[in-house]
C-alpha cells in the first residue's frame, strides 16, 4: 500500500487504508517505525463501561492494545480526534490508555472502539483482562517442536555408532524437517517480520542477523534432508526457542500496566462547589478559573490551588506534601488541590486551576519521566553485532572452502560456524541474570518492576529517603503520658477522627485502660476539645509541637507527647548503606525541624525538609545516580525521575505504580539487600558476557578453519548457554 499501486492483502487492510486516507492521515505510513497491524474486530461489550457525564458530554478511559511505537499512538489519537462528535482524545504510549470525551448524541463508544479496531489495534475496557503475550504462543510451538526434534536427531546421532536402517533414517530426517518448518516459518516470524521492517527502514537491528541465521539454517536443513545428509535442525529449534525466551524476559515489565500519571489525577476530586451570585453550584474542576470562590466543608476535597478567604479549616495534606500532621489553615494562607478538609469550614479563592495546580504538575512530571527512553543494555548492542559478524564469517569461510575443497565442504564449514556460534548466550546473559536477580530480590522483600531497574540500581552512588512513612512509621504515636491523663484524654477524643485522637485511644487500649464516656464534648478546629467527665470540665489543647496539655478547669493535669517513631532497623540500614560507599540524604516534605531531628538521630549529615514534590525532583538533580525511597503521593515525581525509585508497600497507591519497585516487607533492611544483589547481578552478567564472548570467538574461529564439523558444533553449542546458566545461579547463592 506504500507503492504507486494500491494492493492489499485483505479487505480489512483496504478498509483501514481507506479510513486513514479519508481522514488525511496518510502520513502515518511515513511516520511509523514498525509494520502496521492488521485490523481486528472489537469483541467487548461497551454498554457496561463506566462513563462519566460532564456538561452533556460523555467521558471515559480505554486501554488500546497493540501500540508498538509512537506512530501507533499518533494514528489512534488522530483517528479519534477527527471523528465527528469527539471533543478530546488523548492516547498515552507509556500506559496504552486513551482518555476520551465525546457527544453521545453524535457518536457512541462502541463506534469509537470500532474506529480504533479498524486501523489494526485492540481497544478494551480498563477492567477487561489484557490479552496474553503473543510471543508465548510462538514459544510454546517452538518448545514442543524442538523437544521432539532433539529426540529424533538424538536417534540419528546414535546411528553413527550402532547404525540404523536407511528407511528409518529417511523417516527421521523428514519428520525432523516437518517439525522444524513451523519453528522456522511461524515461531521465528517475529524476528523475520522485524528484520524485514528494519531493512525497509535501512536499519540493521538485532532481528536482521537472527533472521539470516534462521533462514540459512532452515535452507541448509531442507537441502540436506533432500540429499540425505545431516541437517542439524535441532540447533535451529534450540536457537529460536532460546531467543524467544530471551525476548520475553527482556520485554517483561517494559510497559507499565497502568497509567501512573492518571493514578495521580485519580486522587483529585471530580466535583467542585463554586459560589455564584445565585448561590452555590457543583461544577467540574476543569471549568474553574482564577478568581472563582470555592465552598469548603468537613470531608470535602479542595479542587484547585488557592488562598483561604473565609473561615478556618484543618487540612490533611500528607499525600501531597508529606506532612504527617494535619495543617490548620487560616484566612490568607494557601490551600492545594487534593487536600482534604478534616474539620472546619470556609471559602477559598482559586489562583491555579486545571493543569496548573501542584497535583497536575506532578502528573506532568511523572508522565515525562515514564516516557523517557531507556538506555540499551550491553547485550542489545553486542549480540546483534556479533551475530552479524558470525554470519559474515560463515559466508566467507563457506565460500573459501567451496573454492578449495568443493561445495560440500563449504556448506559444512558454513553450517558449523552458524551452529557452533551461540549469540543467544550473549543475548541471554542480561535477561537471565535479570531474572535470577529479580527472583532473589523478591525473596528478600523487594519487588522490582523490570530487570532494567535492577541494573540501574547497581549504578547508584546516593540514597535519598523520604522521612514520613519511610524512615518512620508514618503515624503519630503516644510516647509520654500518665495513665490518668491518658484515661481522661481518651474519653474526650474517643469520637474524633483526628490522627492524634486515634493515637490517644490506641495507646489507651494497648495499656488496658477502660474508655469512659465524656459528655458535652465540643471540638474546636485548631484549638482543642472540651467536655465533662466525673462531674468536672476538662480541656485538651496544644502544648507546642507534638504535645497536648490536659487541664481540669484552669488546673494543668499533665501533658501528652507524640512522635513519629523511627523504624526499628532505620539506623542499622542507613549504616549498612554508608558501608557500601553510598551517600545517604533525607529529602522530606515534612517540616525542616522534623527532618533535621530525624537526621541527627540517624547520623545523616544532609537533610532537607519542607520540600514540594517538584522541589524533591530538583534536589535529586544535584546528586549523581540516586536511589529514592518514599511512600506518599507527593513522592511520585521523585520516584519516577530518580535513577531508581523504591516505594514502601504501605504508601499511596499511585506511588506504588510510579516506582521502579516496592519494598514488600516492613523495614529498610530489604533496601540494603537490593543494592547488594544488584551489584552482584551486574558483576555476574559482565562475567557471563566475557565468558560467552570468549567461547564464541574461539569456537567460531575453529569452525571457520575446518577444525569443527557440524556434529561436534551441535554438541558444543549448548556449552556457552550452560556457562551462562551456571553463572546466573551465583546470584541466588551469594548475596554480598
Amino acid at each position: 500500500m506504500e507503492g504507486t499501486e494500491d494492493a492489499f492483502c485483505c479487505s480489512g487492510c483496504e478498509a483501514a487504508f481507506a479510513l486513514l486516507h479519508d481522514l488525511g492521515l496518510e502520513d502515518w505510513y511515513e511516520r511509523r517505525e514498525q509494520a502496521g497491524a492488521r485490523p481486528q474486530p472489537s469483541r467487548h461489550s461497551w454498554d457496561a463501561v463506566a462513563v462519566d457525564e460532564i456538561d452533556g458530554l460523555s467521558a471515559t478511559t480505554l486501554v488500546v492494545d497493540g501500540l508498538r511505537c509512537t506512530s501507533c499512538t499518533w494514528v489512534v489519537e488522530h483517528v479519534l480526534q477527527r471523528t465527528e462528535g469527539v471533543e478530546r482524545a488523548q492516547v498515552s504510549y507509556a500506559s496504552g490508555r486513551a482518555r476520551l470525551r465525546w457527544d453521545p448524541a453524535v457518536v457512541s463508544l462502541e463506534e469509537l472502539a470500532g474506529r480504533v479496531a479498524a486501523v489494526g489495534y485492540s481497544p478494551r475496557p480498563v477492567m477487561a483482562s489484557a490479552p496474553p503475550d503473543p510471543l508465548l504462543f510462538h514459544l510454546g510451538v517452538a518448545l514442543f517442536c524442538t523437544a521432539n526434534l532433539m529426540l529424533l536427531t538424538a536417534g540419528l546421532y546414535a546411528s553413527w555408532i550402532d547404525g540404523m536402517e536407511p528407511r528409518f533414517q529417511v523417516l527421521f530426517r523428514w519428520l525432523a524437517l516437518a517439525l522444524a518448518t513451523p519453528v522456522a516459518l511461524w515461531s521465528a516470524s517475529p524476528f523475520l517480520r522485524g528484520a524485514v521492517a528494519g531493512l525497509r527502514l535501512r536499519k540493521v537491528g538485532m532481528d536482521v542477523p537472527i533472521a539470516l541465521a534462521v533462514v540459512v539454517l532452515y535452507a541448509h536443513g531442507v537441502v540436506q534432508t533432500m540429499l540425505g545428509g545431516e541437517a542439524y535442525l535441532d540447533s535451529l529449534g534450540m536457537l529460536v526457542s532460546l531467543l524467544l525466551v530471551g525476548r520475553i524476559l527482556e520485554g517483561r515489565g517494559r510497559r507499565s500496566t497502568s497509567d501512573a500519571a492518571a493514578a495521580i489525577a485519580a486522587h483529585l476530586t471530580q466535583r467542585a462547589r463554586r459560589r455564584t451570585p445565585l448561590g452555590v453550584e457543583d461544577v467540574d474542576p476543569t471549568q474553574l478559573v482564577p478568581g472563582d470562590v470555592l465552598e469548603l466543608g468537613p470531608g470535602s476535597e479542595v479542587a484547585a490551588d488557592g488562598v483561604l478567604v473565609e473561615g478556618c479549616v484543618q487540612l490533611q495534606t500528607a499525600l501531597l506534601t508529606g506532612e504527617m500532621a494535619p495543617r490548620l489553615v487560616a484566612v490568607g494562607e494557601p490551600v492545594l488541590a487534593g487536600a482534604v478538609v478534616l474539620e472546619g469550614s470556609g471559602a477559598a479563592r482559586v489562583e491555579m486551576a486545571g493543569e496548573n495546580t501542584v497535583a497536575m504538575r506532578m502528573s506532568a512530571a511523572v508522565r515525562e519521566a515514564i516516557d523517557r527512553p531507556t538506555a540499551p543494555n550491553p547485550a542489545s548492542e553486542l549480540a546483534p553485532a556479533f551475530t552479524l559478524i558470525t554470519v559474515g564469517v560463515a559466508v566467507v569461510a563457506g565460500a573459501l572452502w567451496t573454492v578449495f575443497d568443493g561445495p560440500h565442504a563449504g556448506i559444512e564449514v558454513a553450517v558449523a560456524v552458524l551452529v557452533v556460534a551461540c549469540p543467544c548466550a550473549l543475548g541471554l546473559s542480561v535477561p537471565l541474570g535479570m531474572s535470577v536477580g529479580l527472583g532473589t530480590l523478591a525473596r528478600r522483600g523487594v519487588l522490582l518492576r523490570d530487570g532494567d531497574a535492577l541494573l540501574r540500581l547497581a549504578e547508584i552512588d546516593t540514597v535519598a529517603l523520604d522521612k514520613t512513612g519511610t524512615l518512620t512509621l508514618g503515624e503519630p504515636r503516644l510516647v509520654e503520658a500518665s495513665d490518668e491523663v491518658l484515661r481522661v484524654a481518651a474519653a474526650l477524643e474517643r469520637a474524633s477522627s483526628h490522627p492524634l485522637a486515634r493515637a490517644i485511644t490506641r495507646a489507651a487500649v494497648e495499656r488496658g485502660i477502660p474508655l469512659p464516656f465524656a459528655s458535652l464534648v465540643v471540638e474546636t478546629p485548631g484549638v482543642g476539645v472540651t467536655g465533662m467527665l466525673d462531674g468536672a470540665r476538662f480541656s485538651l489543647r496544644s502544648d507546642g509541637v507534638g504535645a497536648l496539655l490536659l487541664q481540669k478547669g484552669d488546673l494543668a493535669m499533665g501533658s501528652l507527647r507524640f512522635a513519629d517513631t523511627l523504624r526499628d532497623d532505620a539506623r542499622s540500614a542507613l549504616g549498612a548503606l554508608r558501608d557500601l560507599g553510598l551517600e545517604v540524604v533525607i529529602l522530606s516534605g515534612d517540616a525542616q525541624d522534623a527532618a533535621t531531628s530525624a537526621a541527627t538521630e540517624l547520623g545523616v549529615s544532609h537533610a532537607t525538609g519542607a520540600l514540594l514534590p517538584e522541589q524533591k525532583v530538583a534536589a535529586l538533580a544535584a546528586y549523581g545516580p540516586t536511589l529514592f525511597v518514599g511512600d506518599g503521593l507527593n513522592d511520585g515525581p521523585a520516584l519516577a525521575s530518580a535513577h531508581v525509585g523504591l516505594a514502601m508497600h504501605t504508601g499511596a497507591g499511585s506511588s506504588l505504580s510510579l516506582a521502579d519497585g516496592v519494598v514488600s516487607t516492613g523495614g529498610l533492611a530489604p533496601v540494603v539487600s537490593a543494592v547488594r544483589i544488584a551489584r552482584r547481578t551486574q558483576r555476574v552478567i559482565r562475567a557471563n558476557l566475557r565468558r560467552s564472548l570468549a567461547y564464541n570467538v574461539v569456537a567460531v574461529t575453529a569452525a571457520a578453519l575446518g577444525l569443527v564439523n557440524p556434529l561436534v558444533a551441535a554438541v558444543l553449542m549448548p556449552i556457552s548457554s550452560g556457562m551462562v546458566l551456571l553463572g546466573a545461579q551465583q546470584i541466588a547463592r551469594e548475596e554480598t
